[in-house]
């Protein structure tokens, strides 16, 4: 990957994460089981720092 697709799949992972976080707050609003969804947003912070980390090699 390069830096602009690098950067581009960070920008992709922000809006997914910010989604699932509205997502959260409504399934704890209502009473739902909410793991499903923390799991994937620990997986998406994981994913950004992983990328964040290849960007500073790049430079």
């Amino acid at each position: 990957m390069d830096r602009q697709e690098i950067e581009r799949e960070i920008e992709d992972l922000k809006a997914d994460y910010a989604r699932l976080s509205a997502d959260l707050e409504k399934l704890v609003y209502v009473g739902a089981n909410t793991t499903g969804n923390e799991k994937e947003l620990e997986r998406i912070e994981k994913q950004v720092a992983a990328l964040r980390k290849q960007l500073q090699t790049k430079r």
